[in-house]
């Protein structure tokens, strides 16, 4: 579906984001993560995330989460 939806982004940029977003949104899925959850923890911790980017992985970023020391979001 995503293919097709995708034929009508107005631009190349657009298309990269929208892209970009959707493999992120499917990763976590494939990872038991709340997608949602997950991008609002990156941008609450977007310093450390830009210091150590992968710890931030949708695979193991709760283990970044209580390095941290903030509470885990429910699984």
């Amino acid at each position: 579906m995503h293919r097709k939806n995708s034929l009508f982004y107005k631009t190349e940029n657009g298309a990269e984001m929208g892209d970009l977003h959707m493999s992120l949104i499917h990763t976590c899925e494939l990872n038991g993560v709340n997608p949602f959850e997950y991008l609002i923890e990156l941008q609450k911790h977007a310093e450390e995330l830009t210091k150590h980017p992968a710890d931030w992985m949708p695979w193991n970023y709760r283990q970044a989460l209580q390095q941290v020391g903030t509470s885990q979001p429910p699984a």
